[in-house]
């Protein structure tokens, strides 16, 4: 099997599968024979996880957004209609609006500007509420098109949030959420910060599991 070889100063090796490619990251004493077969041990996951990426790219590939199309607010499908004039908007437990004939890219862009006023409205509601029980208070909620992190605390409190979140359940959202206040209280992923988050939510594995699934399907999609 094909793979690009990166040694350093590491005590163990470790395979990546990125892009269709597979790196091997070894010690640099480690002798090539030895790494050979540490990938041949390693090869069904590797054609899993190549096998995995590559139907990932085809469902990007295919993804498109379009008047007809239904797309996630909070776990649930919307469709997304025409409707006369130049506004776009969402109602309640109904459907997303735009005006007529616009793109497949353009129908997506204002997907994702309504998606991020979607956003800040209910995660900052769902900040207020979690804070409160939490006895904790950031200094902003803030919005952003991070495609790699759920959430994140700065040092000043500042909460960030990906307006992708606002496409899953609100189990998982309100997941995210107690996470990243869980943050102010404790910086880290020790113990007592996981004691934080189920004192809040007992059944926040079930959660994060979801998000992971959530985040799978999400990596099929191109939202840009």
């Amino acid at each position: 099997m094909h793979y690009s070889l990166t040694r350093s100063h590491r005590k163990t090796a470790a395979i990546y599968v990125r892009n269709g490619e597979v790196e091997v990251r070894a010690p640099l004493r480690m002798p090539k024979r030895e790494i050979d077969r540490f990938v041949m041990e390693k090869e069904n996951w590797i054609l899993k996880s190549l096998a995995k990426q590559q139907a990932q790219t085809e469902r990007k590939e295919k993804f498109v957004i379009d008047y007809g199309s239904s797309v996630f607010l909070r776990g649930k499908p919307y469709p997304i209609t025409q409707r006369v004039g130049t506004h776009a908007g969402f109602t309640d437990d109904f459907e997303f609006y735009m005006p007529p004939e616009l793109s497949p890219e353009q129908i997506k862009s204002t997907c994702v500007r309504l998606y991020k006023i979607l956003a800040q409205l209910h995660i900052s509601n769902r900040v207020d509420f979690f804070a409160s029980q939490m006895k904790v208070t950031p200094t902003t909620v803030k919005i952003n098109s991070a495609m790699k992190r759920w959430g994140s605390c700065s040092a000043q409190k500042s909460l960030n949030f990906p307006w992708r979140l606002i496409m899953t359940d609100d189990a998982v959202i309100d997941y995210v959420v107690v996470h990243e206040l869980a943050h102010i209280k404790q910086m880290n992923h020790s113990p007592r910060f996981w004691m934080i988050v189920e004192n809040i939510l007992p059944d926040f594995r079930e959660r994060k599991r979801k998000l992971k699934e959530f985040q799978n399907r999400l990596n099929g999609e191109d939202w840009g």
